[in-house]
């Protein structure tokens, strides 16, 4: 047996379109919150946190719906078409919002704005869980970890383009000193990627036949599921995995809280610290971005050779000094150099020291219980961490001052740390992989 890397990829695509959007949405929603609508902190912060909430809700809510959809091209993909055709209109309608409110304030407009943004989110968390749901619906069992591996590079891919796009359409020399930056040719390019990427998935990938076809040869292979039940057919874990568990999903939330409180904020951070506008903040992001990618697969060797959670622990450290480093740089500089470049490439290491190890963490506790379930789990701690953050930061940014946000970010990542000291399972024991195994989400 043998994965499709072709399929897998082109499976990708939504993923790839969901990422170059979140990228977009996290960079540029809050200048627009700040610099044209002139909201505080705090409220930009608990409108950056929308997203999450709604995602509390909205993603086993339509995760759900899909399970129970039969149509004639598929579960999955009327939410995926459906979600993105909203997404694209919706998302083209901001910028119109954002330069007539510049051009004459009014509440109505600021109102329409935070309704369409609102409307936006929901339109986006309609299709997330479907499209994530597609490649195991795809996928046999055994080859799910490899197959998440290029989904999570396609994601990475779709954070690439779009900071390569923002970092060309608006270098700083460009929008230095404007009272308001045009941010309308921006969401059309990414519009535009969304459009083609779910395009190619639908007219590449036949859902239906696919998932028959895999449900044919999982029929073969009952061996494959690793469910076990108690007498009362009841699933359960040991006390002391459910320990394991309990401090691996406070870890996640936060280093969660850490690095998505540098990710929502850094923009206006370096707009407001150093001067420097949304291409100086992007190159920044699109260095750690290539750092975590070019990352994956030593990681991976790593992992493999001392365990995923000496890995984590050992990004944990590295992510805790980047930041500490980030706040003496932006300090200390009025511009962003080579060795804020080369910090952030270390932080896309750190955090994929973090990220690619954490997730099969979690998996590898539950055999003997649903993996969806626990899948569940680690999307339930980091949202939850998303939802906070924001409006935490944005909080103490406004109270205390803005270069709180990297001692911040610091100080929590460090926590999770002394977390992870208590996590005693879901290491693993394979042989070292190579190529993209070496850095696959294991799901058994």
């Amino acid at each position: 047996m043998k994965l499709n890397n072709k399929r897998t990829v082109l499976v990708g695509l939504a993923f790839l379109s969901i990422c170059a959007f979140w990228q977009m949405y996290d960079s540029v929603v809050p200048l627009i919150l700040t610099k044209t609508f002139h909201m505080n902190e705090t409220f930009s912060g608990a409108i950056m946190a929308a997203d999450n909430i709604l995602a509390l809700f909205l993603l086993p809510l339509f995760g759900t719906l899909s399970d129970r959809t039969t149509t004639k091209i598929g579960k999955r993909m009327p939410f995926i078409l459906f979600g993105t055709g909203c997404a694209i209109i919706l998302l083209n309608l901001l910028p119109v919002l954002d330069n007539s409110y510049a051009a004459a304030p009014s509440t109505c407009k600021t109102v329409s704005f935070v309704i369409v943004l609102g409307l936006l989110l929901i339109a986006m968390g309609t299709y997330r869980s479907p499209a994530v749901a597609l490649m195991p619906d795809v996928t046999p069992k055994p080859l799910r970890s490899r197959a998440n591996a290029i989904i999570n590079l396609m994601g990475a891919v779709g954070g690439l383009v779009y900071l390569i796009v923002a970092a060309v359409l608006y270098p700083n020399a460009k929008i230095a000193g404007l009272a308001h930056v045009n941010y309308q040719p921006l969401f059309i390019v990414v519009a535009s990627i969304m459009f083609v990427a779910v395009g190619a998935l639908f007219l590449t990938i036949k859902e239906p036949k696919l998932t028959a076809e895999n449900k044919a040869l999982e029929a073969q292979h009952p061996e494959w599921n690793l469910a076990t039940q108690d007498e009362s057919g009841n699933e359960v874990l040991p006390k002391s995995v459910k320990k394991s568990l309990g401090f691996l999903l406070a870890s996640i939330a936060l280093w969660f809280i850490g690095y998505n409180g540098v990710t929502t904020w850094f923009t206006t951070y370096i707009d407001e610290v150093m001067g420097q506008g949304l291409g100086g903040a992007s190159t920044c992001l699109l260095v750690a971005t290539a750092g975590a990618i070019v990352s994956y697969i030593p990681i991976g060797a790593i992992a493999a050779k001392i365990g995923r959670r000496r890995t984590i622990q050992g990004g944990i450290i590295l992510l805790t000094a980047c930041f500490a480093s980030g706040y003496v740089l932006t300090t200390m500089f009025t511009s962003i150099n080579a060795i804020m470049y080369a910090v952030f490439a270390l932080v896309g290491l750190a955090w994929a020291a973090i990220n690619v190890n954490s997730l099969p963490m979690v998996v590898e506790m539950c055999k003997g219980s649903d993996i969806g379930k626990f899948t569940g789990y680690y999307y339930t701690a980091s949202m939850a961490a998303q939802i906070v953050t924001p409006v935490l930061a944005g909080t103490l940014m406004r109270k205390i001052s803005y270069q709180v946000l990297f001692p911040y970010a610091a100080f929590f990542v460090a926590m999770a740390f002394v977390t992870m000291l208590f996590v005693r399972h879901g290491d693993s024991k394979a042989a070292p992989k190579k190529g993209l195994e070496a850095f696959e989400a294991m799901d058994d």
